[in-house]
């Protein structure tokens, strides 16, 4: 989002014009970026493949219906986190409070349903994750402070008030705070259905809806976009308040899948949201990122950690090889954006 680059008055007549009053969404700035995001997603789906066919030849645990669905509970926080994280991402921004968030969201629901419906006390927990987010999103948007430092910021904050409002973990006494993180829907949880559906919702969101293109448009030129007319503010605040409302669903599912709410658990967690945000293509810088790819990368890290765990890594070592592999695909992708000389350069693209 600071990152902006000049335009002239007649450079917004020109994008008036363009729009023809057709509406905000015409208004936009088209972004052209040369042709990897297919090459890219194909990448991602063959590495996808490579690792399941080497899971299930060398290991006999990986393809066990157990296995499959733990798997596909673990994948679905951070999914969650990782849609939220592109979202911000995609302005030129960041949030490393949601792991905060996670963990205050769900000792809140947990808490809250002890006197309350459960369905109202997780409810809350949401409501919770949407809050932080305005605040954040307003603090970056309306005075100009840098994401890192409000996010950051945030997450010490909302830690501390998760140890405010319990210091010791909280054990859910209705037994239906635990149907959403343990039902399934035939072979499937209704935690992953539910990641499923944020991710469908949110690539037709991000790439057919005028508010969702404006998030993407706004990391390649926050200021080109203000002089198309476009308020460049309200959608700095709603991209974060969805990753505010995705860390605070994520939390409420994962205190329901565990059976208990911790005010220590989410530590971490916004790493893994922005690697599966990298190795899926977006660009830290803004402007670039696909949901389907974010989605594939989401997957790797699920796949990683997996094998890890099923080839009885030690913990330590976990994290070894995980940071290692992260580094690789990036390197890989890396190269493959290499072009030969004359070609575009990539970068922020070019405006038509």
């Amino acid at each position: 989002m600071t990152d902006q680059l000049s335009a002239s008055p007649r450079d917004s007549e020109h994008l008036s014009q363009k729009a023809g009053g057709a509406g905000e969404g015409s208004r936009l700035p088209r972004i052209r970026v040369a042709g990897r995001d297919i090459t890219l997603e194909v990448g991602l789906a063959a590495l996808l493949v490579a690792f399941i066919a080497i899971a299930g030849a060398t290991t006999d645990a990986f393809l066990t219906e157990a296995n499959v669905t733990n798997l596909l509970k673990q994948t679905v926080t951070t999914g969650l986190l990782a849609f939220g994280m592109l979202s911000v991402i995609l302005t030129g921004g960041i949030d490393l409070s949601v792991g905060s968030v996670v963990a205050f969201s769900g000792i809140l629901a947990a808490g809250r349903s002890a006197g309350l419906p459960v369905w109202l006390a997780m409810l809350i927990g949401v409501a919770s994750g949407i809050g932080f987010g305005l605040v954040n999103g307003a603090l970056v948007a309306r005075f100009q402070l840098a994401p890192f430092v409000v996010t950051l910021a945030a997450l010490t904050t909302i830690r501390g008030l998760a140890f405010v409002y319990s210091e010791t973990p909280v054990a859910p006494e209705k037994a239906g705070f635990f149907e959403l993180g343990s039902a399934a829907l035939g072979p499937i949880p209704v935690s992953t259905i539910i990641m499923i559906a944020v991710f469908l919702l949110g690539g037709v969101f991000l790439g057919r809806t005028p508010a969702g293109r404006a998030l993407t448009a706004i990391g390649g030129s926050a200021e080109t976009v203000r002089l198309a007319g476009i308020g460049v503010r309200r959608h700095v605040v709603l991209a974060y308040t969805i990753s505010g409302a995705c860390a605070g669903l994520a939390g409420v599912i994962l205190a329901s899948r565990v059976g208990i709410a911790q005010p220590s658990v989410g530590t971490a967690f916004e790493l893994d949201a922005i690697a599966a945000c990298v190795i899926g293509g977006a660009s830290l810088a803004g402007g670039k990122g696909t949901v389907r790819a974010t989605c594939a990368g989401v997957l790797v890290l699920a796949l990683i950690n997996n094998l890890l765990n099923l080839y009885d890594v030690q913990s330590f070592w976990q994290q070894v090889f995980k940071g290692l592999i992260i580094v690789a695909v990036i390197l890989v992708q890396r190269a493959g954006r290499l072009r030969p000389a004359g070609a575009t350069t990539p970068g922020k693209g070019s405006l038509s």
